[in-house]
């Protein structure tokens, strides 16, 4: 139930999404929604948001077990790909649900903006451990993966609102860059071009080329 109230947020918003149409989608008795949500459609969506952000750190991993040779252009660009992917198979209905939950609840319910919150943190700091590991400073890997993730999200609200990828496919071309350029050596020196993705591999990543194929559809953020 708490992956059927996702996915009806990420496509719906949270104020069209209701009780009894998460039970149909979730094939659950809708006496079962009473039962481990006492807390009501707060308590759903909240659950529901705290998800998603477990998804998308969960990814981070992934993403980089995906890499030939990991490095921060590529792992944005595996990010960005997840979306484009969907974009491309099945048109541009959903976006993240812990936005959308945000632009909702911000304001209005307390409890779903902490929960957002909590979300983008768990997510945002399993995106800088990442950095981290592939020679980004600790001091600006949490910088560098709040750019990366506000840039992710940023760019799905365009590429909604144009039916096009294009804002995907730019920021993953233009940050990868800036990413690589934050990588140094143990001694602290840039690690040079050495260690980054050039455009041509961010385009090998966001293109049919990826190893591995089409990257698995987003139907669990």
């Amino acid at each position: 139930m708490v992956f059927s109230a996702a996915q009806l947020i990420r496509r719906d918003g949270v104020a069209s999404t209701g009780m009894r149409e998460v039970a149909v989608t979730a094939a659950a008795p809708r006496g079962s929604l009473q039962h481990y949500f006492p807390g009501g459609k707060t308590q759903l969506v909240d659950e529901a948001v705290g998800w998603a952000g477990g998804y998308a750190a969960d990814r981070v991993a992934r993403f980089l077990a995906s890499l030939p040779e990991p490095t921060p252009s590529g792992l944005f660009a595996a990010m960005v790909r997840q979306w484009t992917d969907e974009y491309e198979a099945a048109g541009f209905a959903g976006g993240c649900p812990v936005a959308a939950a945000t632009v909702d609840c911000a304001e209005s319910v307390p409890s779903t903006r902490k929960a957002a919150s909590a979300a983008f943190a768990t997510w945002t700091g399993a995106v800088a451990r990442a950095l981290t590991g592939m020679g980004v400073p600790e001091e600006r890997a949490g910088a560098l993966a709040t750019l990366m993730i506000s840039s992710l999200e940023g760019a799905i609200v365009l590429a909604r609102a144009d039916q096009d990828v294009r804002a995907l496919t730019t920021v993953a071309r233009e940050l990868g860059p800036v990413l690589d350029a934050a990588v140094r050596k143990p001694d602290g020196s840039p690690a040079g071009d050495d260690t980054g993705a050039s455009p041509k591999a961010v385009k090998l990543w966001l293109g049919r080329g990826c190893p591995g194929g089409r990257r698995q559809r987003f139907r669990r953020t």
